[in-house]
C-alpha cells in the first residue's frame, strides 16, 4: 500500500479538512489537478511511490529519536521546552518554480535593506508620502536612538526572512516579513541532517540542493560584515537558554564556528564592546568584539537608551553603534521593516528607490491609516467577513483573534494607524503524516531567508515549512528540497572558493559561561552520586524484603536517612520515595533536579559543546518514561541505572573537551561536589557506632556508594574497619574518589584559571583544607563517646562548612562579583529610600 497513492486519493475528495469559507479547493504540493504527482515528486515517483504506511512509521521513530539525540526542542511560555516536531516527508519544489521564487526573494531583501537604509537615514520614503509617516512612527520597532535623518545609514540587512503561502493558484505570497532576528535557519538545517539519516534512498535519489555551501557563505557575509578589521570577533547574542528558539541560535553559533553570548557576557567600554574576562569587574578587558549576529529583538539590547528594564541587553550597545565601532546583524531598528502596514506601500516604494516593479507580492493588506482602506476594512467587518484577519501593526494576532467585529470597529476608529486588515490566504497543502496511518493534507507556510553575500542579495535555495497537524498539537515542520535544473548544477548556486585568510584565536569565555560550567560540573556530580546511594539504598530494600533481621533493617534506615539528608522526605513508602528522587524534577536535592539543573547550565554554554552531551539527557528521559509507565519497584532499580549509565556518560564526553577554562571549571566544580557528597554521606553513615553486623553492612554500603568498594576488598581482604574506610576515602591520594585526591584536583584545576595568581583567596582556602586533612589522625576521627564519634563529626561538619566557603571564593574571584544590574527606575527608588 502505497502512502502517496492514498494521498492523491484522499485530496481528490470534494470536502477537505481546514477548508475556509468560500474555499472550493486548496493548491496541492504534491498532486496535480489531473490526480498526477506534480513536477517535483515525478522527478523520484518510483521511490516516493514506495513509501509504505509500515515504512514511515519506522522512519517516524527514528526522526524522533534523532532530534531527541540532539536535544532538538522548541521553548514556550506556557510548556517549557518541547520536542522540535518533524514531518518525514519533504515540501519538494521544482527547478522552474524555484527560480521565480529565487528572482522575488532576492529583489525583495534588495528593497528592504533600501527601505530600512531610507527610513534611517535621508527618509525620502517619508518626504514625499511614498509612506505615511504615522505608519513608521507609530510602530514599536522604530529605533529613533539610531536614525539619522539626511545621513546614509551604514548597516546594511545581512540576514532576513520571508514566510511565504500560495493562494490557490499556487501563486506565492508574503506573508510577514522576518528581519528583527530571523530565526529558523539552524532548525532547517537541522530538519536536512535528519531527513537525510531517515530516507536516505530518496534523499540521495533526489538532485536536490545541499544547504552546508549556504554556511558557508553566511561565515564569510559576517566576517565582511567589520570592514577594515584583519581578523573580526563575530558573536551570536542570544537571549539565554530560555528563548524559544534557543536551539536554533547555538546551532547557528556552533554552526559558524563562533561564540554563543548573552548580554551579560559583554561591556561596553570606552565606546567599544568588550567580551567580560574572568573576575570582572576586577579584570581588564581584552577581546574586543566587533560584529554581533543579534538574536535579542532592539528594544532589549540597551538599557540606558532603549528598554531600562532589560536584563538581556548591553549597556551602551546604541552608542557604540553610532560611533560604528561595532557592527549588529541586524542593525537596531529593523524591526520596523516586520510592520504588515508597510505591506501596501511596498510595491510604489520598490518603483521609487530600485525603479523596478515588486516581482513578489505581499498577501493583499489595507492599512486603517489610509481612510479608503479604513472603509473597506471596516465594511467587511460589518458583514462579517470571515477572511478579513484584522491584527495591530506591531502585536501578535491572538490579541485580537476572539474579539467581535463590533469592539474591533471600535478600536480601528479609535487609533486607525495601529491597525490593518488582510486577506486570509487560502494556503496550498502538503499531506503530513498524521495518525500513523495516513498522510492528510494540512496548510503549509514555507520560510525563506535571503543573505547579503558580497554586494548581492542570495536566497538559501530551500528553507523550513511549517504544518499545524491539529489543534491539539503544536507545528509539525517540514525539510524544503529544491530539485536542480541539471545534476552538475552548484549547490545553492555557490562555486566553492577558499575561505579567507583568518588566523586562529582562543575566545575569552564570560564569567557567566564559567559559572554554567562550574555548576554543570556539580550537578553532574550531585546526579551521579544521588543515583548511586539510591540504587543502594534501593538493593538493601530488597535485602530487607527477603532477610528480615535487625542488622538489614538498620542499615536500610541509615542509607534512607542519607537520602533525607539530601533531599528531605515526601513520600512514607520507601519506594515511592525512591521514585519520587527520581522523577520529581521540582525537588531539590532530588536526582531529577540535579540532572534538570545540569541541562540549563549546559544549555547556557551549548556552543562549546559536543552534540554527543544530548544523548546524555535523550537516554536519561527514555529512562524516566519507562519508570513512569511501569509502577513495579525492580523497574525503579533498573531506571536508575540507565540513568546513571547516561550521567557517566557525561565524563566520556567532556573528556574529549579542549582543556581550557571552561573545561577546567567543569572539573573543579565536579570535585568540588565530590568532596561536599563524601562528607555528607559520611556524616550521615559513619558518625555513629552500632552493632558488628550492622556496622559492616553500613560501611560497606557507604563504599559502594562512593564507588571504593572494590578497592577496600582488594587491599583489606575481607575485613570492615571503620578506620580503614576513613582512610580510604579521605586521605588516599591515589582513590579519585576520596577527599584528599578531589582537593589535589581542585589545585590543579583552579591554578589553569586566567584569574587565578596562586594566592587568590580560593587557592589560600584550598591550601588550608589540604594541610588541615595531611594533620588529620583517622585512627583519633574513630575514637568514640558512647554511640557517637564526635571528633569525625567536628571534621566533616568543618569540610563542609570550609568547602562552601571555597565555592563562594571560587564564584566570586572567577565569576563576575559586584551588585547585579538594576533597571533606572529601582536605582531612582533605592535613592529616594536613601536620601529620606
Amino acid at each position: 500500500m502505497s502512502v502517496l497513492r492514498d494521498y492523491a486519493t484522499a485530496v481528490s475528495e470534494p470536502t477537505l479538512p481546514f477548508s475556509l469559507p468560500g474555499v472550493v479547493s486548496r493548491y496541492d504540493e504534491v498532486v496535480s489537478p489531473d490526480g498526477g504527482l506534480r513536477p517535483g515528486w515525478k522527478a523520484m515517483a518510483d521511490l516516493a511511490l514506495a513509501l509504505t504506511p509500515d515504512e514511515l512509521r519506522r522512519v517516524e521513530g527514528e526522526i524522533r529519536r534523532f532530534l531527541a539525540d540532539d536535544g532538538v526542542t522548541y521553548v514556550t511560555a506556557e510548556a517549557g521546552a518541547q520536542p522540535w516536531q518533524l514531518d518525514p516527508m519533504p515540501l519538494v519544489i521544482d527547478a522552474p518554480t524555484w527560480a521565480r521564487l529565487d528572482v522575488g526573494l532576492a529583489q525583495r531583501a534588495e528593497l528592504l535593506n533600501a527601505v530600512l537604509s531610507d527610513l534611517y537615514g535621508p527618509q525620502t520614503l517619508l518626504a514625499s508620502g511614498v509612506v505615511p509617516s504615522a505608519c513608521i512612527f507609530g510602530h514599536s520597532g522604530f529605533a529613533r536612538p539610531v536614525a539619522r535623518p539626511g545621513a546614509a545609514n551604514t548597516q546594511p540587512l545581512v540576514l532576513s526572512a520571508a514566510d511565504l503561502g500560495r493562494d490557490a493558484d499556487g501563486d506565492w505570497h508574503v506573508l510577514a516579513d522576518r528581519v528583527q532576528a530571523p530565526s529558523g535557519l539552524g532548525f532547517a538545517m537541522q530538519n536536512r541532517r535528519v531527513i537525510a539519516q531517515v530516507l536516505p534512498d530518496l534523499y540521495q535519489g533526489s538532485d536536490l540542493h545541499r544547504m552546508e555551501p549556504y554556511f558557508s557563505a553566511l561565515r564569510a557575509a559576517l566576517l565582511d560584515s567589520a570592514p577594515g578589521v584583519a581578523s573580526p570577533h563575530v558573536v551570536v547574542l542570544t537571549p539565554g537558554p530560555h528563548s524559544e528558539t534557543a536551539f536554533d541560535q547555538a546551532f547557528l553559533a556552533n554552526a559558524l564556528g563562533m561564540p554563543l553570548v548573552q548580554g551579560s557576557d559583554l561591556v561596553v567600554r570606552d565606546g567599544w564592546v568588550w567580551m567580560k574576562p574572568a573576575g570582572w569587574p576586577h579584570a581588564r578587558p581584552r577581546e574586543r568584539v566587533d560584529v554581533i549576529v543579534r538574536r535579542v529583538d532592539a528594544e532589549w539590547c540597551d538599557p540606558l537608551e532603549l528598554r531600562a528594564d532589560s536584563r538581556l541587553g548591553v549597556a551602551g550597545l546604541t552608542e557604540a553603534v553610532r560611533r560604528g565601532r561595532v557592527r549588529l546583524v541586524n542593525g537596531l531598528g529593523a524591526g520596523v521593516l516586520e510592520n504588515p502596514g508597510l505591506m501596501p506601500f511596498l510595491p510604489a516604494a520598490c518603483e521609487a528607490l530600485l525603479g523596478e516593479q515588486l516581482r513578489l507580492p505581499s498577501v493583499p493588506t489595507w492599512w486603517c491609516g489610509d481612510p479608503d482602506a479604513r472603509e473597506q476594512v471596516l465594511d467587511r467587518l460589518a458583514s462579517d467577513d470571515p477572511t478579513l484577519l484584522v491584527r495591530t501593526i506591531d502585536e501578535p494576532r491572538a490579541l485580537l483573534a476572539d474579539l467581535p467585529a463590533a469592539e474591533l470597529a471600535a478600536l480601528i476608529t479609535a487609533a486607525p494607524h495601529r491597525y490593518v486588515g488582510q486577506d486570509v490566504l487560502p494556503l496550498s497543502q502538503a499531506p503530513v503524516w498524521a495518525d500513523r496511518t495516513r498522510a492528510a493534507a494540512r496548510p503549509v507556510v514555507f520560510r525563506s531567508f535571503t543573505l547579503r553575500y558580497g554586494s548581492a542579495y542570495r536566497p538559501l535555495v530551500g528553507g523550513l515549512a511549517t504544518v499545524r497537524a491539529g489543534e491539539e498539537t503544536g507545528p509539525v515542520t517540514k525539510d524544503v528540497w529544491v530539485l536542480k535544473a541539471a545534476p552538475d548544477d552548484p549547490d545553492q548556486g555557490l562555486v566553492e572558493s577558499a575561505p579567507p585568510e583568518i588566523g586562529p584565536t582562543v575566545p575569552t569565555l564570560a564569567p557567566r559561561a564559567l559559572a554554567d560550567m562550574f555548576w554543570a560540573g556539580r550537578y553532574a556530580e550531585r546526579a551521579e552520586d544521588m543515583l548511586r546511594l539510591l540504587l543502594t539504598a534501593h538493593h538493601q530494600l530488597e535485602q530487607l524484603s527477603r532477610r528480615h533481621s535487625a542488622q538489614a533493617a538498620e542499615s536500610t534506615g541509615v542509607l534512607l536517612a542519607a537520602l533525607q539528608r539530601l533531599a528531605g522526605i515526601r513520600l512514607p513508602d520507601p519506594d515511592a520515595e525512591l521514585r519520587s528522587l527520581l522523577l520529581d524534577a521540582d525537588r531539590s536535592g532530588s536526582a531529577a533536579h540535579a540532572i534538570a539543573r545540569l541541562r540549563d547550565a549546559l544549555e547556557g554554554v551549548r556552543d562549546q559543546l559536543s552534540g554527543d552531551t544530548w544523548r546524555v539527557f535523550s537516554n536519561v528521559d527514555r529512562a524516566a518514561r519507562a519508570l513512569r509507565s511501569a509502577p513495579h519497584a525492580h523497574r525503579t532499580a533498573e531506571s536508575a541505572g540507565r540513568m546513571l549509565t547516561a550521567v557517566l556518560s557525561l565524563q566520556g564526553v567532556t573528556a574529549n573537551m579542549m582543556r581550557d577554562p571552561g573545561w577546567h571549571m567543569i572539573e573543579a566544580g565536579r570535585h568540588l561536589e565530590r568532596g561536599l557528597q563524601l562528607c555528607h554521606l559520611m556524616m550521615a553513615t559513619t558518625t555513629r557506632r552500632r552493632a558488628y553486623r550492622a556496622d559492616r553492612e553500613v560501611l560497606e554500603a557507604t563504599l559502594t556508594v562512593a564507588e571504593s568498594i572494590v578497592t577496600y576488598r582488594r587491599r583489606y581482604r575481607g575485613s570492615v574497619r571503620t578506620a580503614d574506610a576513613l582512610e580510604l576515602l579521605l586521605s588516599d591520594r591515589d582513590n579519585p574518589r576520596s577527599l584528599a585526591f578531589s582537593l589535589g584536583a581542585m589545585r590543579t584545576h583552579l591554578a589553569a584559571m586566567p584569574a587565578s595568581t596562586g594566592s587568590t583567596r580560593p587557592e589560600r582556602l584550598l591550601e588550608h583544607l589540604e594541610t588541615a586533612l595531611e594533620h588529620v589522625d583517622v585512627t583519633a576521627l574513630t575514637a568514640t563517646d558512647g554511640e557517637h564519634r564526635p571528633a569525625l563529626t567536628e571534621f566533616l561538619v568543618n569540610t563542609v562548612a570550609q568547602l562552601e566557603q571555597l565555592a563562594d571564593a571560587v564564584a566570586h574571584v572567577q565569576f563576575e562579583s559586584g551588585p547585579p544590574p538594576l533597571p533606572l527606575s529601582e536605582l531612582a527608588l533605592i535613592e529616594e529610600r536613601t536620601v529620606a
